[in-house]
């Protein structure tokens, strides 16, 4: 499953702006206006990383991200307009991850969150993946098919397995064929079109499996994970 993102700020643009970038990055999020609720959300949700404005109704970012490191070590950046040198360290004195001044780029931030969520829960060092019904171990070379009927292990190439790690690494994420032949085939000659005939293969397996609908291709552009298009 994608790691969840929590977004606690109270400017309703700035929360839309995040959501949506996260969004397209296959994320699943869940968005906070003041500090109360942030803590409320993160108690029952229990995201895997929070992005907390420090100017916020009911609590602080300050507050907040002091409520959160009691708690644990959930990752934590924050998002403000306060950019002294001061403020920086005492969100960085408190337990803050990073920290990013408005107006920022929405990219350098889902970027950071990548760079996080790698060092913490591990998205691309985890042992096990899990995408839908998918399981991959990366030190085995190996990956299955969970049903309620049972888990059927999948007959892969070391080229389908390493596409389909790849995407599940950010499932929902659209990674182009330009993409794939970098992470997937690097200082290999071989052609773009040739991307489609091995996910072709991957598909056929994945469906005879029990996993229908996993592999989706993006016409134009080029290929992503939908877990919850599998039945």
């Amino acid at each position: 499953m994608s790691s969840l993102v929590l977004i606690a700020d109270d400017e309703g643009e700035i929360v839309e702006i995040l959501d949506a970038y996260m969004r397209r990055e296959g994320f699943r999020t869940a968005t906070a206006s003041d500090g109360q609720q942030a803590l409320d959300l993160h108690a029952s949700l229990k995201p895997d990383m929070v992005l907390l404005d420090v100017r916020m109704p009911n609590r602080d970012g300050w507050d907040v991200l002091g409520e959160l490191r009691r708690r644990g070590e959930t990752p934590v950046i924050m998002v403000t307009a306060l950019d002294q040198d001061l403020d920086k360290l005492q969100a960085l004195r408190i337990g803050a991850d990073d920290y990013i001044v408005k107006p920022f780029k929405p990219v350098e931030v889902v970027a950071r969150v990548h760079a996080i969520l790698r060092r913490t829960v591990g998205a691309p060092d985890a042992k096990v993946l899990r995408v839908g019904p998918v399981e991959i171990q990366l030190e085995n070379y190996l990956a299955a098919v969970i049903t309620p009927d049972g888990r059927r292990r999948l007959d892969l190439t070391l080229t389908e397995f390493k596409m389909l790690a790849h995407m599940a690494r950010i499932p929902l994420r659209v990674f182009t064929r330009a993409e794939i032949l970098d992470a997937c085939f690097p200082n290999q000659d071989v052609q773009e079109r040739t991307i489609d005939s091995h996910f072709s293969h991957l598909r056929r397996k994945l469906e005879a499996a029990g996993a229908v609908g996993l592999v989706a291709n993006v016409r134009g552009v080029g290929y992503r994970l939908e877990p919850d298009a599998c039945p």
